[in-house]
C-alpha cells in the first residue's frame, strides 16, 4: 500500500520522470535476441548465409504467388508477405533457421474467414486481410510479453494433422476451375465446390487442362527423378512454356488460358490496416484460430530445426518475433505470415548458419521481384493449379495418418473430427473443435486416474510388492497406488472407489496409499483425503501416505491438512510403514491369520496379544 502511495505521489510530481524510471525497470531483453548469435558471426558464416539466402529467395517466388491465390489475395501480396515480415521474425526470434513468410495453412483459413464478408482480390477483402494480419500480430505478441509460449501445446499432432490434411484437399478443390479452365465460383465448402464443379464440367477448357497436366507431370518427374531441382520452379517453366506454344500455334482467342497477369515491380508499398470496431468484431474469431495455427506452425517448425542442429529455442521469443512481424507486415502490404516449413527446410538443408540467412533471402527477393514481375504476365493459372496440386498432396501426411488410426482411438476422434469440420464447416472451427475435443478427451483421462491394489509376494526377493491380483491380502490392511494427481476432475474417481472399498471389504479398516504417483492435490483433493482419514478414524482404521512427492507434501501443507491428525500418517518407505502400521493392527485377528502376509506377522506369531505389564 506504501509502494503504490509512493507511486502517486511521484507520478503527481513528475510524471515523465516517473514513467521513465518504470520503463527502465522493465525487462527489454526480448528486444535483443540478436546479441545471442550476431557477435558470433564470422565470415564464412556470412558466405553460408548468403548462398542459402539467395536459394530461398528463388524457391519463394512461386510459393509466394501459389498461396496468395489460394488465399483470395492478388498475386504480389504473397511475395510481400515474405519481405519485411521475413526479416524482422529473423532478427527477433530465437531460431536459426526458421523462415517466416506465407504458408497453406494461413492462406487457407484467410481465404475462409474472409471470402464470406467481401469478394476475394477486392480492395475491400485486401484491406480486411491487412486487418486480420494486424489483429494476428497483436495477438501473437501480448501473448509472447505474458510469456504463454506454452499455449501451443494444448493443440495436439493430430488436429495437425487432420486440418492440414484437410486444407490440402481443399486446396485441390479450389483449384479445379484454374486446372480445367472452367468460369465458375470456387468459394464454398468442399460438397459445394464439387457440386458446382460438376455442373460446369461440359464447360471444360482443353487447353487449359493439357497446360495443368503438363505442369504435374513435369513436377511429378522431377520431385521422382530430380529431388535436388526445385520442382515448383522448373514445373511452372514447363507450364508456362507449353501455354505460350500452345498460343503462338492456336492463338489466344482458340486456347483461352488465363494467366496471372504482370506483377507490379516495386517494394512493398505502405498501406494500413481497418481498425474500426466492426471490422474487429467481425475477424476476432477468425484472428484467435490463426493466431493458434500460425503459431503452432512455426514454433513446431523451428522446435525440429532446432533439435537438427542442436540447440534451443525460447518458445515465448518467437511468440513475440511473430507478433511483431505481422503487425509490421500488416503496415507494408503483407497478408498473415508464420513459420514456412518448405522455406525453413530449403534455408537449413542449403547450409544456413544463423538468421541474417532469412534477412538476406527477404532482402533477395525484392531485387528479384523487380526484375522478372514483368514476366509473371506470362504465367498461366492452369499451371499455378498443377502446381498447387503438387503442394495439396504433399501436405497430406499419409504415413502420420496411417500411424494414429491404428495406434489411438481417442486420437484418430480428434483427427476425424478436425478433418470433417474444415471440409464441412469453416476452418477456424475446425481448430477449436479439434483442440476443444483434444482437452475433453485428456480430462476424461485424467479424471480417472489409475488405482491398482499392491501386496507383498513371497516369490519375490524381499517379499517386494507386486500388484498381481492373485496374491493373498492382509484381511485388515490393504495397499493402494493412485497413478494420478487429486483434483477436481478427479475426486469423484477416487471417491467412488473409496466407497466400493469400505463396502465390499469392510474389515480392511486400514489403507495405505503408496502416492509416488501423485504430483499434487488442489483444495478438493485434498478434502477428499481428509474426509476418507476421518470416516476410517471412527471406524477405528485410519489412512496412510508413503512416498509423498514434494508437490504432494507442499500442496497438503498449503491447505492445512497435514495439520490434521488423521492426515498425519506419512511415511517414505513401506518397510516403515507396515511396521508402524502393524502396531495398529487388531491383534486377535493376527493371531487367527495364516495367510502371514508380512514379515511382522512371523515376527508376532507367537508373540501374546498384550505386551506384559511393567514390573
Amino acid at each position: 500500500m506504501y509502494r503504490l502511495q509512493s507511486l502517486y505521489h511521484d507520478l503527481r510530481v513528475d510524471p515523465v520522470k516517473t514513467l521513465g524510471r518504470a520503463l527502465q525497470s522493465l525487462d527489454w531483453s526480448w528486444t535483443r535476441p540478436y546479441q545471442t548469435w550476431l557477435p558470433q558471426v564470422r565470415g564464412r558464416d556470412l558466405r553460408a548465409d548468403l548462398i542459402a539466402g539467395l536459394t530461398g529467395a528463388i524457391v519463394v517466388l512461386p510459393q509466394g504467388v501459389a498461396f496468395a491465390t489460394i488465399a483470395g489475395m492478388p498475386p504480389e501480396y504473397g511475395l510481400y508477405a515474405g519481405m519485411i515480415p521475413a526479416i524482422i521474425a529473423a532478427w527477433f526470434g530465437s531460431s536459426r533457421h526458421l523462415v517466416s513468410g506465407p504458408t497453406t495453412a494461413a492462406s487457407v483459413v484467410l481465404f475462409s474467414a474472409l471470402s464470406l464478408l467481401a469478394v476475394p482480390g477486392s480492395p475491400d477483402y485486401v484491406t480486411l486481410a491487412l486487418t486480420l494480419t494486424f489483429m494476428v500480430g497483436v495477438i501473437e505478441l501480448a501473448l509472447g510479453l505474458a510469456r504463454m509460449g506454452a499455449l501451443v501445446n494444448f493443440i495436439s499432432h493430430s488436429v495437425v494433422v487432420g486440418f492440414t490434411a484437410a486444407a490440402a484437399v481443399l486446396i485441390a478443390a479450389k483449384q479445379l476451375k484454374h486446372f480445367f479452365g472452367i468460369e465458375m465460383d470456387a468459394s464454398g465448402h468442399l460438397h459445394e465446390l464439387l457440386w458446382r464443379f460438376t455442373l460446369h464440367l461440359p464447360g471444360l477448357n482443353p487447353a487449359a487442362t493439357l497446360v495443368g497436366l503438363i505442369t504435374l507431370g513435369i513436377g511429378i518427374a522431377c520431385r521422382r527423378w530430380l529431388p535436388q531441382v526445385p520442382y515448383m520452379i522448373v514445373a511452372i517453366l514447363g507450364g508456362s512454356l507449353a501455354a505460350f506454344w500452345l498460343n503462338n500455334w492456336l492463338g489466344p482467342e482458340t486456347t483461352r488460358i488465363a494467366s496471372v497477369g504482370a506483377l507490379p515491380a516495386q517494394f512493398p508499398p505502405l498501406s494500413a490496416p481497418s481498425l474500426s470496431l466492426d471490422h474487429i468484431r467481425e475477424l476476432a474469431p477468425a484472428a484467435l484460430a490463426v493466431t493458434l495455427f500460425a503459431l503452432t506452425e512455426a514454433v513446431s517448425i523451428a522446435r525440429a530445426l532446432a533439435a537438427r542442429g542442436g540447440y534451443r529455442i525460447d518458445g515465448n521469443q518467437e511468440f513475440i518475433a511473430q507478433g511483431l512481424s505481422n503487425i509490421a507486415g500488416s503496415f507494408f502490404s503483407a497478408y498473415v505470415a508464420t513459420g514456412s516449413f518448405n522455406r525453413s527446410g530449403v534455408n537449413y538443408e542449403a547450409g544456413a548458419r544463423t538468421p541474417l540467412a532469412a534477412i538476406f533471402a527477404a532482402l533477395f527477393l525484392m531485387v528479384v521481384v523487380l526484375l522478372v514481375a514483368p514476366y509473371a504476365g506470362y504465367l498461366p493459372k492452369a499451371a499455378m493449379a498443377g502446381v498447387l496440386f503438387l503442394v495439396a498432396w504433399g501436405l497430406i501426411d499419409r504415413d502420420e495418418i496411417r500411424h494414429i488410426l491404428h495406434s489411438s482411438r481417442r486420437e484418430t476422434a480428434v483427427l476425424a473430427v478436425t478433418f470433417f469440420s474444415a471440409l464441412f464447416l469453416d476452418l477456424e472451427f475446425a481448430i477449436f473443435a479439434g483442440v476443444l475435443l483434444s482437452l475433453v478427451l485428456y480430462l476424461e483421462r485424467t479424471s480417472k486416474p489409475r488405482i491398482v491394489t499392491l501386496a507383498p509376494d513371497p516369490r519375490l526377493p524381499q517379499h517386494a510388492f507386486s500388484s498381481d491380483p492373485e496374491l493373498a491380502q492382509c484381511p485388515q490392511l490393504r495397499f493402494v497406488r493412485i497413478d494420478g494427481s487429486l483434483f477436481f476432475g478427479s475426486v469423484a474417481h477416487v471417491e467412488q472407489y473409496f466407497d466400493w472399498l469400505r463396502t465390499t471389504y469392510p474389515e480392511q479398516r486400514h489403507i495405505a496409499l503408496i502416492a509416488n504417483g501423485i504430483n499434487f492435490v488442489d483444495l478438493q483433493g485434498g478434502q477428499t483425503l481428509a474426509a476418507e482419514a476421518e470416516r476410517r478414524r471412527a471406524a477405528g482404521g485410519g489412512i496412510y501416505l508413503i512416498n509423498v512427492k514434494q508437490g504432494l507434501w507442499e500442496s497438503l501443507d498449503q491447505f492445512g491438512y497435514l495439520e490434521d491428525d488423521a492426515l498425519r500418517n506419512v511415511f517414505q518407505s513401506k518397510t516403515a510403514a507396515i511396521r508402524a502400521i502393524y502396531q495398529k493392527l487388531d491383534k486377535g485377528v493376527c493371531k487367527t491369520c495364516e495367510r502371514r502376509i508380512f514379515l511382522e506377522c512371523n515376527e508376532g506369531a507367537h508373540a501374546p496379544l498384550h505386551p506384559p505389564a511393567d514390573p
